[in-house]
């Protein structure tokens, strides 16, 4: 079965050219899975069948495994055994009718324009390390692009100057706008203390790195933007996707189209992007309960 796994892998990084974090989320369900399985008595893909997927559902239920978590779960095992009946490994697929937990529908979570502003101010920029923050909160508030694509951004990937950004995320390449503000932080961040930062690794084309020199990471971004929040006095939670959903939602806000919106952050299906004009009606309705005087009188 390990067998299987790795070319279902392979598959998935040659073939549909998906990032290194899917990767990981995909290998690391489908191994659980099997290795649960395994322990049932299962010795070859062959035998699984549908009361086996099942079972180990059950066991995620079991262990206070979120319904999101099961759902991804179950999506990954899906791919695994239709990737399985593609190459004729097996003659039916036993996932087809695993049924899926019903998720409760949660609207992001986003900041206000004056919580961004206060985020944004945060950074000392006299300082390499606090340039570069500003350089990267600038760009993700004003492109909306993942977290994932922002460290995988090369000083190649940027013009300043155009006023564009180059990127790729889930396997697709896009460009996106680049405002005023971002651009001139980035122009200043890559001139003059991007060079402080790398040291003796001249030869890394990461655009942001960290004090060694090298490519920053996702772990020490979340540090980074956690660290800003509380000096900035926000006390709600802050993620690194909280500036991706807060573009969205602004740009929805100030009339921007929702077809422009959906081409910026890389939505392959509109209903995705749409949940941002439900947070902008759900803030409607908050601020006319508080403004209007006669909102609140029955």
């Amino acid at each position: 079965m390990k067998r299987h796994m790795q070319s279902f892998i392979q598959y998935l990084s040659v073939e549909r050219g998906l990032s290194r974090n899917t990767l990981e989320s995909y290998s690391r369900d489908v191994t659980h899975y099997l290795e649960h399985i395994g322990g049932l008595g299962v010795t070859s893909i062959e035998e699984s069948a549908k009361s086996h997927i099942v079972n180990y559902l059950l066991f995620l239920k079991q262990l206070g495994r979120a319904p999101t978590t099961v759902s991804r779960n179950i999506v990954s095992i899906r791919a695994f055994y239709q990737y399985l009946l593609r190459e004729k490994t097996i003659t039916q697929d036993p996932s087809l009718d695993v049924e899926m937990p019903k998720l409760e529908k949660r609207l992001p979570k986003v900041m206000t324009v004056e919580e961004v502003e206060r985020l944004l101010e945060a950074p000392v920029t006299t300082v390499p390390g606090g340039m570069r923050d500003k350089a990267m909160l600038e760009l993700l508030y004003a492109t909306g692009i993942r977290v994932s694509e922002l460290i995988s951004l090369g000083v190649d990937d940027v013009n300043p100057t155009m006023g564009f950004v180059r990127c790729i995320g889930k396997g697709k390449e896009r460009i996106i706008p680049l405002g005023k503000i971002a651009a001139h932080w980035l122009d200043n961040y890559t001139e003059s203390m991007r060079p402080q930062l790398l040291r003796q690794s001249k030869d890394e084309d990461a655009l942001f790195i960290n004090h060694l020199g090298t490519r920053l990471t996702r772990q020490g971004f979340w540090k980074i933007i956690k660290r800003y929040a509380r000096e900035a006095g926000i006390d709600k939670e802050i993620t690194p996707h909280t500036l991706r959903h807060s573009f969205a939602t602004h740009l929805l806000e100030n009339g921007a189209d929702l077809r422009a919106v959906q081409e910026m952050l890389g939505h392959a299906d509109i209903s995705t992007t749409q949940v941002y004009t439900q947070v902008t009606k759900a803030r409607m309705k908050e601020i006319y309960d508080r403004a209007h005087p006669r909102a609140g009188m029955k």
